[in-house]
């Protein structure tokens, strides 16, 4: 168990309205969690202070080499009053997986949610309230060694930062555009498509660029060797719909082990709606498409919990997915996962957790 140390800013923010446009990653609360690494030593001196700049040398192996990770959760204000967050084991899970790949020393689960719930519950009061807003916290490592040699760095910090968020999307739950990239590729297996760090996402930002300017919001990548497997999103898990089966690109050592992705597997499955985690192309959704079987398309993710796609392009053709509206499985996800987060609904997984 950590012996976290606590100091409280003297120089409190002004809160935003809940009710306000939050945007998405742009506001930051008062305090910060942090913990030092030391060959030796292991992680160490773990504390609560003001939300500040980091100081670092200008050799610090994250600038040079990218050894670093993320991960991302949020915290809800229940529809009792309490605070809860949503699948932290997960997340410090993933990270774990994460910090093997990249050489970076494991933090225990049981420390990373300790670390996660004791921020969060020092800046509780900036949980928004208003339907859609949660807390957002990024909890990140990074490579902090002063060393212009390429090797796994000896130290590193662990900081975990909240920001008040509103929806993902400013559009919400209404559907996006989706741009299957057909140039360029982001992650084969063997490489680190399935850890969540900044390379991969580095990787992302031409095909971004290039969808945003044609009007569609995201990046569906094709898996790297064939180029026909889809695979996912830039910020999202991707799902099929066809013929009453859902059907989602399998985990393959390219693909994000997503959170929210697992929770919808696990939440069809209880319904009773066949779930198939395989190999799916783009000439079959083609296909499914033309043939009307094609029911809906969406992603997963925990920034924005569920997009349902309206439109997808691929090469010159553009497809409108059913009518270009809002699924009614997609609907039914982003309800329950949304009512469990809140508490509106009973949580029959054992997934909300208190910090309280």
């Amino acid at each position: 168990m950590l012996n976290i140390k606590t100091f409280k800013t003297e120089s409190p923010k002004q809160k935003p309205d809940s009710n306000s446009r939050l945007g998405f990653g742009k506001i930051f609360t008062d305090h910060m969690f942090v913990m030092n690494y030391k060959d030796g030593a292991g992680w160490h001196d773990p504390r609560i202070v003001p939300f500040s700049n980091i100081s670092l040398s200008p050799a610090a192996m994250v600038f040079h080499y990218g050894q670093e990770m993320f991960e991302g959760l949020k915290a809800y204000r229940g529809d009792d009053g309490k605070h809860y967050i949503f699948r932290p084991d997960m997340n410090a899970k993933r990270t774990a997986d994460t910090n093997d790949r990249l050489v970076i020393p494991r933090i225990p689960t049981e420390d990373f949610v300790q670390a996660v719930k004791a921020v969060v519950k020092i800046d509780a009061d900036w949980i928004p309230s208003a339907p859609g807003t949660s807390l957002y916290i990024r909890p990140f490592i990074i490579a902090t060694d002063e060393f212009l040699g390429v090797a796994p760095s000896k130290t590193y910090l662990f900081v975990i930062i909240l920001s008040p968020s509103g929806a993902y999307y400013e559009s919400g739950l209404a559907p996006v555009g989706i741009w299957i990239e057909d140039e360029y590729v982001r992650a084969v297996k063997g490489g680190m498509g399935f850890a969540k760090t900044g390379g991969n996402y580095a990787a992302s930002l031409i095909a971004q660029v290039k969808a945003n300017k044609e009007g569609f919001s995201q990046v569906l990548w094709l898996d790297g060797v064939e180029r026909k497997y889809k695979e996912e999103v830039g910020a999202m898990n991707i799902f099929f719909k066809i013929d009453g089966v859902v059907v989602t690109p399998e985990l393959n050592g390219s693909i994000l082990p997503g959170i929210t992705r697992d929770s919808v597997i696990k939440l069809c499955e209880s319904w009773g709606i066949p779930v198939e985690e395989r190999k799916i192309s783009v000439d079959e959704v083609l296909e499914a498409q033309a043939s009307g079987a094609l029911e809906e398309i969406f992603g997963t993710g925990t920034a924005a919990v569920i997009s349902p796609v309206g439109k997808l392009r691929y090469k010159n053709d553009v497809m409108t997915i059913k009518d270009g509206g809002t699924g009614e499985l997609s609907h039914k996800l982003y309800d329950t996962v949304t009512g469990i987060q809140s508490g509106r609904i009973e949580d029959k997984f054992g997934w909300r957790v208190c910090i309280d």
